[in-house]
């Protein structure tokens, strides 16, 4: 009898348990809220900004706005009842929009519609397509243009196949106020491509047509690098393993912590460390790519921290001098290792983790620099605020010929 009871009361709960639980409104009014009211337009570059007077209703939960963008889908964009603003956006030109504004109640019943009219500023799209430039590149294009509303914008490229039909085949994606990246794989021939600049919503520009004839480089062998210390050059900071030769290793792994780690002066922190090495070959150098090792900080991967270089400058020679001094060394580039984000020290995006572990490319001038066979980099300063610093590894690319 008791197997009996416990086999009804065990089916009882699996049934209870496979009842279906069903989404309905917090409440059961169905009287309309009031409309709000006093509705101000802050028209702004591909969207607008409202501000609202909520009706007097205890039962009110969010205030809603409909539109219509150029794609012909309806944009629903919604505020709770703490707030009295609202941003509407996706707008790809600067026509005049009728936008419907319903207060709605817990009970999901809304109001009468109030209707205003909008006319959005000039999308930021077309800014960046203005200022859109394309330039020869080693190995390939870059790709240079102002956003200076930091929205995010898509730069997409379009390449001729072998049959001459346009196919997409990348793109660019930023909320930078300077974008400039380079697309690089390319050989010294002439190439067609068209760009376009589209945003979320897929609200397009025009296209730019371009002729491009990339420079030519190649990546130089790393298997001929040796350290070439000199007199005052900086020293390891744990000799036998943190030395020169881990930073062209070819280990791109950024969670590998076997790198080429300087050791801090403590008598002068603000002296620049310098080191030197020889590539084993002359080359007119044309870049410098950085790979830097992941910090743990918080639990956080950092890129932007500590002895990660920050500021520094790339010296050449053919003739190095024994003593250690600058003389008949060229000053072959300038460099600041930028954070994308620009975020304070210590915070990052994932567009700065993505451009870390991609690695960070230092472009040298195009004109007037001479062939070198030693290199020397001179670090000025880190993210941390003093000179000693740390590479994961290099690539330097050139013309040997």
């Amino acid at each position: 009898m008791k197997t009996s009871i416990f086999v009804i009361a065990l089916f009882a709960i699996l049934s209870s348990g496979c009842s279906e639980d069903k989404l309905e409104p917090m409440g059961h009014n169905s009287t309309p809220p009031g409309t709000v009211s006093d509705i101000r337009v802050e028209n702004q570059p591909g969207q607008v900004k409202i501000t609202y007077k909520l009706p007097a209703d205890q039962d009110l939960l969010y205030v809603k706005a409909v539109y219509k963008l150029n794609s012909g889908a309806t944009r629903e964009i919604k505020a709770s009842y703490y707030t009295n603003t609202m941003i509407l956006d996706g707008f790809g030109d600067t026509d005049t929009h009728d936008v419907s504004v319903y207060a709605v109640n817990r009970s999901e019943v809304a109001s009468e519609p109030v209707t205003v009219q909008v006319k959005p500023l000039e999308n930021p799209i077309w800014g960046v397509r203005r200022s859109l430039n394309i330039l020869p590149d080693f190995s390939g294009m870059q790709i240079n243009a102002e956003n200076p509303t930091q929205q995010v914008v898509a730069i997409e490229i379009m390449q001729k196949d072998s049959l001459g039909k346009w196919q997409y085949v990348e793109g660019v994606e930023s909320s930078q106020p300077q974008i400039q990246v380079s697309k690089r794989g390319l050989d010294t021939l002439d190439y067609e491509f068209r760009f376009t600049v589209r945003d979320r919503f897929l609200n397009y520009t025009d296209t730019l047509y371009v002729e491009v004839k990339p420079l030519f480089e190649q990546m130089l062998d790393k298997s001929k690098f040796r350290a070439y210390n000199l007199p005052g050059d900086a020293q390891p900071e744990q000799p036998g393993w943190l030395e020169m030769d881990r930073m062209w290793n070819n280990i791109y792994d950024y969670t590998n912590h076997e790198r080429w780690l300087t050791r801090l002066d403590t008598g002068n922190p603000e002296k620049p460390q310098v080191s030197t090495f020889d590539m084993g070959v002359a080359a007119k150098l044309s870049r410098l790519t950085l790979f830097n090792w992941r910090y743990e900080v918080d639990g956080q991967p950092m890129f932007y921290y500590g002895e990660h270089m920050r500021y520094f400058e790339i010296w050449g020679t053919m003739n190095p001098d024994p003593d250690g001094s600058f003389d008949n060394w060229v000053l072959l580039g300038s460099f600041e290792n930028k954070k994308p984000s620009q975020f304070p020290y210590g915070q990052q995006s994932r567009e700065d983790q993505e451009a870390a572990i991609k690695g960070f490319d230092f472009i040298f001038p195009l004109e007037n620099l001479p062939k070198v066979r030693y290199v020397r980099i001179k670090h000025i300063q880190n993210w941390g605020g003093d000179t000693h610093y740390g590479i994961e590894e290099i690539d330097l690319f050139g013309d040997p010929r």
